[in-house]
């Protein structure tokens, strides 16, 4: 998919018919098609849909894969990447660059449910798509697996390793950043420790900062590559915090009995079988 010249739609409509106007005016992707009860893109992933092998989180019980990254990687890299390499350029030292992609992310992409901007219950946007908003009118709108898809391509563009976690109806950003000292908390990901929780649903979020909430519940994380999509192995890794302070006054870390019964495994098995939308953490416009 190439955006930077010129944006082209076409709409192939069959069965219960054309996308919403608000869909069709938001995407600079180049080809839709309805399938079902489901949108999808050129690439063939339901963006209506987070679970499934085709659904644009790839949530199936056996692991899950963020199908919307690889439209923006590879030999399709587009905008995104683009505003990741300036960023780089820009900020020589890493801890201050990966602090300024947040924030750049943070700042020009306003949280906004897709129920508010599409009409609908769920419509995911890859990275290029928000990109190329924020280009054009220096603002865009997504919920929170928009903002996380744009913010792990932009890292990698910016020489950094990124991942996409997801747990209960919500989607977030890691990257690897061992030497980093002002986060409160970092995250352990296949084993290897430095990977720092990059939440931009917020507009007061800081880089680093991670909702309380997520003690109450399992985290499954998959590190974002190149690969194209036929070449990827399902799978998904749990992510551990390296530091847990507890919440205040409850005397420990929290977690609900049926999170810690089923784990990663069962949650994701939970999470497949969902048709509803992700929702944003953090401090909102």
């Amino acid at each position: 998919m190439s955006a930077r010249w010129l944006v082209v739609l076409i709409i192939v409509a069959s069965g219960a018919g054309a996308l919403p106007a608000s869909v069709a005016r938001a995407s600079p992707s180049e080809e839709f098609q309805r399938v079902g009860e489901d949108i999808h893109d050129q690439w063939g992933i339901a963006r209506t849909r987070a679970s499934g092998t085709d659904g644009f989180l790839g949530i199936t019980s056996a692991g899950f894969d963020p199908l919307l990254a690889p439209e923006s990687l590879g030999q399709h890299v587009d905008i995104a990447w683009d505003l990741g390499l300036e960023l780089a350029h820009k900020y020589p030292d890493r801890n201050q660059r990966a602090e300024r992609i947040f924030t750049f992310v943070r700042d020009r992409v306003l949280y906004t449910s897709d129920r508010d901007q599409f009409g609908t219950d769920e419509y995911a946007q890859n990275a290029d798509e928000v990109a190329v908003t924020i280009v054009n009118s220096r603002l865009a709108k997504g919920d929170c697996e928009d903002i996380s898809i744009l913010l792990a391509i932009m890292y990698k563009a910016a020489g950094y390793r990124s991942a996409i976690v997801l747990l209960p109806g919500h989607v977030a950003t890691l990257v690897h950043l061992p030497d980093y000292k002002k986060a409160p908390r970092k995250m352990t990901l296949m084993g290897e420790p430095g990977w720092v929780w990059a939440e931009a649903t917020g507009a007061t979020n800081p880089f680093g900062w991670v909702p309380e909430a997520l003690l109450d519940g399992p985290i499954a994380a998959r590190e974002v590559t190149t690969a194209e999509l036929r070449e990827r192995p399902r799978g998904a890794t749990e992510v551990t915090l390296e530091r847990v302070l507890p919440p205040s006054g409850s005397g420990g870390a929290a977690g609900t009995g049926l999170w810690t019964l089923l784990g990663v495994g069962g949650f994701l098995w939970v999470m497949a079988g969902r048709r509803g939308g992700m929702r944003g953490r953090g401090r909102h416009r």
